[in-house]
């Protein structure tokens, strides 16, 4: 991400109006290794081909914002490993941790990771650190520490079903399973920083949000949360593309200023369920509209989404959630021209 981008980003979350709407997406591995002409595996297994395709992508589009940008990482495998999941690599395919607790006694069995030695989290770090130079010659800065979130993490360790069911006939283990992991992910995030004094935003993903109620998100994710976003940074994003009922309300009381939501909500709704405290990155439909949608389709979702919002502040056009799978070279621009027609 360039220091223009970055001020962009920070402007928007401060009030400031920008005409046209900026574009910004979420891209990792599910969507850049096949844009750019390689399999999953190639991408993640070499440094050079890693970071090719990223400069190739903000070279392509040097008007639009790739979120963290340049990220290093390892799918769904990139916490859950340090925890001692088994991570399975198909060679095109997105990986996968294995859950390895198996019963409510396993949670006691774990310990907390250190994230300078265990799992992935070193060879995410010295990517980066590999890169650093080239990233920067290249106009580029690395700004976002990232990580799933904490009930992201559990459920890969567990199981979904397996984590909500035990949320309430065993609720003290699943405390302490989340605790742990919340504190591994700030000792997680606080390297990051220390690595990379360039960093002044975090981001987290944690799409298990949305299948919890209002009352379970109480206990079980707000206190975890804060803890984690309590930072001194300018751009704290929270991404959960499932359903955000349960948890809209309190982002500005979490301190999250960005959120990057699902497609089956309305922006104003969001706005002003948070106050208009929080920049909303949405939100048309990724799949159905921006990869496989017709450009008469695209047109349409971004018409609707920009001229049905009250007010245009706070606002990057975004689709709602990350960049899906397919999406091509002329989606992406037809999306920003339209964009800028509109906005």
């Amino acid at each position: 991400m360039t220091e223009k981008q970055w001020s962009t980003i920070q402007d928007v979350i401060n009030g400031k109006e920008i005409k046209p709407l900026p574009v910004g997406f979420i891209i990792d591995s599910p969507w850049l290794p096949n844009w750019y002409g390689i399999k999953i595996l190639d991408y993640f297994s070499c440094d050079d081909l890693w970071f090719k395709a990223n400069l190739k992508v903000v070279n392509e589009f040097p008007e639009i914002i790739f979120l963290p940008g340049f990220w290093s990482e390892f799918g769904m495998c990139s916490e859950p490993s340090a925890f001692g999941a088994i991570c399975s690599f198909p060679p095109d395919d997105f990986p996968h941790p294995k859950k390895n607790i198996f019963s409510i006694e396993d949670i006691r069995k774990l310990s907390k990771p250190n994230p300078e030695t265990d799992g992935f989290s070193p060879l995410i770090i010295n990517r980066l650190l590999l890169n650093a130079n080239r990233i920067e010659d290249s106009g580029h800065k690395i700004y976002f520490s990232v990580s799933r979130g904490p009930m992201n993490i559990a459920s890969y360790l567990m199981g979904v079903s397996e984590f909500l069911t035990a949320m309430i006939t065993n609720p003290d283990e699943i405390h302490h399973l989340i605790n742990m992991i919340t504190e591994y992910l700030i000792e997680w995030h606080d390297l990051q920083q220390d690595t990379f004094p360039t960093i002044d935003g975090i981001m987290m993903l944690d799409d298990i949000l949305g299948f919890i109620g209002e009352t379970e998100f109480e206990q079980f994710g707000l206190p975890y949360l804060k803890r984690i976003y309590d930072r001194d940074l300018s751009v704290k994003c929270l991404h959960n593309d499932a359903d955000c009922r349960s948890s809209i309300k309190y982002l500005p009381e979490m301190g999250i200023n960005l959120f990057n939501m699902g497609f089956d909500t309305y922006l104003n709704e969001l706005k002003s369920q948070t106050d208009n405290k929080v920049t909303m990155l949405g939100n048309i439909p990724p799949r159905d509209v921006l990869a496989n949608g017709s450009s008469q389709e695209i047109e349409k979702h971004v018409k609707d989404m920009i001229q049905n919002l009250d007010r245009k502040s706070g606002v990057i056009a975004s689709c709602g959630g990350g960049m899906p799978p397919g999406v091509s070279t002329e989606s992406i621009n037809f999306f920003a021209n339209m964009v800028a027609k509109y906005s």
